[in-house]
């Protein structure tokens, strides 16, 4: 209260424009911020005005990680709806349920998106390299400073060729740098990132990793899951992700609501987490983290459908009032 602080849970800045906001003094963060607007138009909304919460599940095999990577790829629109919370920019409705997954839309096509190639035949970690191999580089950081590298080939790098280190070739420390500046839905590392969801308060930041290990951990459940989503191609995949920023619940894919499917998405995990039967908090498993979720998913109205419902009525236009009825 002293300096007047305080914190929100959502997943885009509804008041501040970017040159608002602070700036990170971070060496990589300046060279992002060099590079973004050359591939893509809201990249710094991404830097600057967006919030997540993320969940990070593991595998235990290269075959386990195809299934996981696959079905939570395909799955991620519908936690996308389902989280979606973040209705305003600069104190006004902005067309969208979530703004912050729009916002991925057009940050950098390189490094994000839907990685249509996890679903084809013979995907694998060699496949996932290839990938990141392809990827333009940011940095590399040598002796505590980074280094620009923005646009660079690492396959170049790999062969001494990198035109900001010319003769220098890359340690298991650059690469592993480097898989951090790929931003796809799901993202490989020595775990499987959830990255669809707006952040928010409490009860669904808990609700996340609730959802995606009642989904993932559980054999049964991981094979209805993927029941769900198989026969879903590459432009139900792309127009998904796009439709449910402002759609939300509303959108449809394949003849479906993703309401629908998320009712349905939300029943397997809670019964992933029953045969899971992992004491928490008091509670014989962890299905009571999905309460929110089961309420989001059978009445269709998304957390962002509530907070324009008050911006239109009790808040009377004034988007502040979130930050006196939202804040932690």
């Amino acid at each position: 209260d002293q300096l007047n602080l305080g914190f929100l849970g959502m997943g885009f800045d509804p008041l501040w424009s970017r040159a608002d906001v602070p700036v990170m003094p971070k060496g990589r963060y300046e060279i992002m911020r060099a590079y973004m607007p050359k591939v893509g138009s809201l990249g710094l909304d991404m830097m600057l005005r967006t919030s997540t919460v993320q969940a990070n599940l593991d595998f235990d095999s290269e075959a386990d990680m195809v299934q996981k990577f696959r079905t939570s790829l395909a799955l991620q629109p519908i936690a996308t709806a389902l989280f979606a919370a973040s209705p305003f920019t600069e104190g006004k409705p902005n067309g969208f349920l979530t703004a912050r997954a729009n916002v991925w839309t057009d940050t950098d096509a390189d490094r994000t998106g839907m990685l249509n190639f996890v679903f084809e035949d013979g995907f694998g970690f060699e496949r996932y390299a290839d990938y990141a191999l392809d990827t333009p580089m940011y940095f590399a950081k040598r002796d505590g400073r980074y280094v620009d590298a923005s646009g660079q080939s690492f396959r170049d790098f790999q062969a001494g060729k990198l035109p900001a280190l010319p003769g220098e070739y890359p340690s298991i420390k650059d690469w592993n740098d480097h898989l951090t500046t790929l931003f796809p839905e799901v993202r490989l590392k020595a775990y499987l990132e959830m990255r669809g969801a707006d952040s928010g308060p409490w009860s669904r930041i808990c609700a996340l990793p609730a959802l995606w290990a009642g989904v993932l951990y559980d054999a049964p459940s991981l094979a209805a899951a993927w029941d769900l989503v198989k026969d879903w191609d590459v432009q139900d995949h792309e127009r998904l992700r796009r439709d449910v920023t402002r759609l939300g619940l509303k959108a449809e894919v394949a003849g479906r609501t993703v309401r629908d499917v998320a009712v349905d998405v939300v029943a397997i995990a809670r019964q992933g987490l029953k045969n899971r039967a992992c004491f928490s908090a008091g509670m014989v498993d962890e299905r009571g983290y999905l309460a929110e979720l089961e309420d989001i998913a059978d009445s269709g109205v998304t957390p962002a459908d509530r907070l324009l419902e008050l911006y239109h009525g009790a808040w009377q236009g004034d988007v502040k009032r979130v930050y006196a009825d939202f804040a932690y």
